[in-house]
């Protein structure tokens, strides 16, 4: 059942193979070979097992450490493996698991709180792609440039954003654990090609009302919490516009900005959404999708398990998912997903990224994506026939294309006040009380004023 078997088990299949067709060519090439290719091949054999005695050795004379990883509760028991397989390819360290509080917030809240007095007690943590310019800036964590390029590591093997999340002032301080990233989803009994961009989505979604028992055209994220913010910076950058450039300046007050809230406003004032989507999250969005209430809905990839489980939905069989729709400039995705961090404190950073190296790995992210249904941030493993087959959507071309296309939220230290000054803006656009202009021009003001603090 457990992945690294799979792995191990393939990798020493292959290993045979050569050795069998190596013996197989010798085999032929013995009538002609000299006396003494038999001591030849009994000296190799000597320096093989003097090799391994070696390697034994070594591995003996390493210091015994325990290090600790942290991160939040793991009903897939995914954790439980990548700590098992990481410690037998690394006998010599010890990792001890400590499960941090389910909600996102308190566990933010509780890394500060001990990083900032110096806490040592963890090494290495799980994050949310908006921390880590945080805690950066902070200096709670370490940077990772200096072991990145000692160990030749390719970044450019994982999805651009999952790599940019984790960047501040050009340097690298998180690896990309596994990813996330919005969807469109759409009822396949009634819609044969989703929309390819927003103008078509509005058209589509009037249109289609209605059929099948729908009563809604579109769902998405628009309450004033933070899935507000994801849905409002992948509308901006479909549009061009940004919040924050690559040197933290703020340019979200531009023609691009304007014209994405501008189609967000157009979409909650007309009849295809709910009179109330202005309270929807995603509970409510996925509640009413797999009710069979909406034509089309914007949401998270978690949903499309949900849309096939007949305990709990209406649509079993009828829903299909895609892209995004695109604006001016294209399709974009919000990117969501995890990362992991070393604390700056911790007595064993090298160990800490072993651990980190081996968790963002081919065969790490392998092992979470396939115990724990987790996307992984490389784009080779969605090549992986074992990564296909332990789930559909990792199979699909369209959701390999969202990751690549997915854009992270604004890098910046600061980034949970930028978001709370954001929400507040949007949703006042959203509800008539500010034009899409006065909303970009309060944001940049806003947002501009927090950051010279």
């Amino acid at each position: 059942m457990k992945v690294w078997k799979k792995v191990v088990t393939g990798s020493v299949a292959l290993t045979m193979a050569g050795t069998l067709a190596a013996c197989g060519n010798d085999d032929n090439a013995d009538n002609n070979a000299p006396a003494n290719d038999a001591a030849d091949n009994n000296a190799n054999e000597n320096n093989v097992n003097d090799n391994d005695e070696n390697d034994e050795e070594a591995a003996e004379d390493q210091e015994e450490v325990t290090i600790t990883y942290a991160r939040g509760y793991d009903a897939t028991g995914a954790t439980d493996v990548l700590i098992e397989e990481f410690m037998a390819e690394n006998p010599h360290i010890t990792v001890e698991f400590r499960e941090m509080p389910a909600d996102t917030g308190q566990s933010h809240d509780q890394y500060v709180t001990e990083f900032s007095a110096g806490d040592d007690t963890i090494d290495v943590f799980d994050a949310d792609v908006i921390w880590p310019a945080e805690f950066a800036q902070a200096q709670y964590i370490l940077e990772l440039d200096r072991f990145i390029e000692r160990d030749d590591i390719d970044m450019d093997e994982f999805f651009p954003g999952t790599v940019q999340s984790g960047q501040y002032e050009g340097r690298q301080w998180a690896m990309p654990k596994f990813t996330d990233a919005g969807l469109l989803y759409y009822r396949s009994d009634i819609v044969d090609t989703p929309p390819e961009t927003w103008d078509e989505l509005i058209d589509m979604a009037g249109e289609y009302m209605g059929e099948e028992g729908t009563e809604y055209g579109y769902l998405m994220q628009a309450n004033q919490y933070e899935g507000l913010v994801v849905n409002a910076v992948e509308f901006i950058a479909s549009y061009g516009g940004a919040v924050l450039d690559e040197n933290e300046n703020v340019v979200v007050n531009s023609p691009e900005t304007v014209a994405a809230i501008e189609k967000m406003v157009e979409i909650v004032e007309s009849d295809i959404t709910p009179s109330n989507i202005n309270n929807f999250m995603e509970t409510e969005t996925h509640n009413a999708f797999l009710n069979g209430d909406a034509v089309f809905a914007r949401n998270w990839p978690y949903m499309q398990a949900m849309t096939e489980n007949e305990d709990e939905s209406n649509i079993a069989g009828n829903s299909a998912f895609a892209l995004l729709p695109a604006g001016d400039d294209g399709s974009a995705s919000g990117l969501g997903g995890w990362m992991t961090m070393i604390n700056r404190n911790s007595n064993h950073p090298e160990e800490a990224w072993e651990l980190m190296k081996f968790m963002s790995s081919y065969e790490g992210q392998k092992i979470s994506a396939i115990e724990g249904g987790n996307a992984p941030t490389m784009r080779s493993l969605y090549d992986d026939e074992e990564v296909q087959d332990s789930a559909p959507l990792f199979a699909d071309p369209e959701f390999v294309e969202t990751l690549e296309n997915a854009v992270p939220r604004p890098v910046s230290p600061i980034y949970p006040q930028i978001s709370d000054l954001m929400q507040i803006e949007l949703s006042r656009a959203l509800a008539g009380d500010i034009s899409p202009e006065e909303a970009a021009e309060n944001m940049e003001q806003a947002i501009t004023d927090a950051l010279a603090e």
